[in-house]
């Protein structure tokens, strides 16, 4: 029996399906287009989908734009795509899973993989490369955009090029290759299709492979001309304790040609085993050959996160900081700080691409790779940050800022917890740039005026001198300060250090063209 197309999502629908039984779950991330309920009339594709639903619970869907899913408006991001993934997995009833990423499936599952690690099992990534672009062979005169327009004009139609290209072993097929223009009709529109290949020609995941921590498996035929072997090879050799596995022949297509082989090694990568019995699972590191596959680690605890940004930037997971190291680029974490500095508000996504990418000169092409950028930093977070077609935003409920609890103190009249957050300026590393400067001189001033009431207030001249001190650090002219700090030396018997500190703010009233009162006048009777 087929599967019943179910569908993901409020806003957008992803259709999907799911079947199958075992201990493990598998989600394919598609390739190009497809159209998961025509797919069974094929018997070669619905062999493959009723092998895998042998040995695990298996859930495939159309991406948003594609097949019975939603049609898209324009090129979804690649973040956008890793969304509609979550969805399907929730849908599914899937809280892990082992991702197959499939041809351009395959830099979607590894950024999944990079965002999401808490539900990834483990990566199979078929007949793909961390970069696609380009993806299709060149023609005789070696123009590869000639043969993209070959490509999308014979699409759906009986001049379609794609099984040359994706499927020779099938090319001899009859029954297959009448079959398969109506396919390509119901699994995309000529247009959508132009859009999917131009978002593969921009997605490249390859500053990603650093950070993956799956077991991941790589399979690739020796003869594909979709997505040559040494694509296939810069992908595992990028991804720590990746195995890559080749087979002979020429087909980029899975379902094409002889089944058994790959399946062989995906089903024991998944349970352990060819014969259904579920082997102990392995918690890191790659599978060698032979050998049982990942299994499924326990999901971690959910981690409290918290962002520094007054004298410092940092993020801190359950009290422990994240290294530099973890955020791969300086553009991750400027992407963040960013993001606090817009406190819940929406970046639209044109201002975060011209601030991490200025001097581009194609803007329009760097979609995907702010998708790859802000995976960095939803890993690194573990929450909070919501992203759709135009904008991204910080979720301030999901995440503990000092800027927020800051701005909470100084609206509750609560000065002292004001002057004890203010740990210096707002984002220094930053101090030159221009969306830093009104929340800059938002905190600056906040601390001033708090540190301003308290030191009207009674308290220990120490105290007082040291509150004094920290407030001319940061307005070398401040009035109270400069009174304060003559008067507490004075209080505590230093006559030679309260006269200093009176020359101090003698210049620092110069500046502003006033003079003072005298010393003597100031400390009082």
């Amino acid at each position: 029996m087929i599967p019943p197309v179910r569908f993901a999502g409020d806003d957008v629908r992803i259709a999907y399906q799911a079947w199958g039984e075992g201990a493990e779950a598998v989600l394919a991330v598609p390739p190009l287009a497809q159209n998961i309920e025509l797919a069974w009339e094929s018997p070669e594709i619905a062999g493959m989908l009723r092998r895998f639903g042998s040995f695990c619970r298996y859930a495939h869907f159309d991406k948003r734009g594609t097949g019975a899913s939603d049609p898209a408006d324009g090129v979804a991001d690649l973040d956008e795509r890793i969304d509609d993934m979550r969805l399907v997995l929730d849908a599914a009833g899937f809280d892990r899973a082992h991702l197959y990423g499939v041809s351009d499936g395959g830099p979607m599952a590894v950024l999944f993989a990079a965002t999401y690690p808490e539900r990834v099992c483990s990566l199979v990534l078929d007949s793909t490369a961390a970069c696609l672009a380009p993806e299709l062979p060149s023609t005789d005169d070696g123009s590869r955009r000639a043969m993209w327009d070959l490509f999308v004009a014979g699409w759906g139609t009986e001049a379609s090029i794609t099984m040359e290209i994706f499927g020779p072993s099938l090319l001899e097929v009859e029954r297959f290759r009448a079959w398969w223009p109506r396919y390509e009709r119901q699994a995309a529109s000529p247009s959508a299709l132009r859009d999917l290949l131009a978002m593969n020609a921009l997605a490249d995941v390859r500053p990603l492979l650093d950070d993956i921590d799956v077991p991941t498996l790589v399979l690739h035929h020796t003869g594909d001309r979709a997505v040559p072997l040494e694509n296939a090879e810069e992908l595992a050799a990028g991804i720590d304790g990746a195995r890559l596995v080749t087979f002979e022949g020429g087909d980029h297509w899975s379902f094409a040609g002889d089944i058994d082989p790959w399946m062989d090694e995906i089903e024991r990568w998944v349970t352990g085993t060819t014969t259904g019995v579920r082997a102990a699972p392995e918690r890191s590191g790659a599978a060698t050959a032979g050998s049982p596959g990942p299994g499924s680690p326990d999901t971690p605890a959910t981690n409290e996160t918290a962002i520094t940004t007054l004298g410092r930037f940092a993020v801190e997971r359950d009290g422990v900081e994240v290294p530099v190291r973890e955020w791969g680029s300086r553009r991750a974490r400027q992407l963040c700080k960013r993001l606090v500095v817009a406190s819940g508000q929406a970046v639209p996504r044109d201002e975060l691409i011209e601030l991490l990418w200025p001097e581009d000169p194609e803007p329009e092409r760097l979609g995907a790779r702010l998708s790859v950028v802000l995976s960095i930093v939803r890993r690194v977070l573990g929450r909070g940050i919501e992203a759709d077609r135009d904008a991204v935003r910080l979720d301030p409920s999901e995440v503990r800022l000092d800027l927020a609890a800051l701005r909470d103190a100084r609206s509750a009249g609560d000065d002292a917890t004001v002057v004890a957050l203010y740990d210096g300026a707002f984002l220094p590393e930053d101090a030159y740039e221009d969306w830093t400067a009104a929340t800059r001189n938002e905190c600056r001033h906040a601390f001033v005026t708090s540190a301003a009431r308290l030191l009207d207030g009674a308290g220990e001249p120490a105290e007082r001198l040291a509150l004094a001190d920290r407030a001319l650090d940061v307005d070398p002219h401040l009035d109270k300060a400069h009174r304060a700090r003559v008067r507490s030396l004075a209080a505590q018997g230093e006559r030679a250090a309260a006269l200093t500190a009176y020359e101090r703010y003698r210049a620092a009233l110069a500046e502003l063209g006033v003079a003072p009162e005298s010393f003597e006048a100031l400390l009082g009777p």
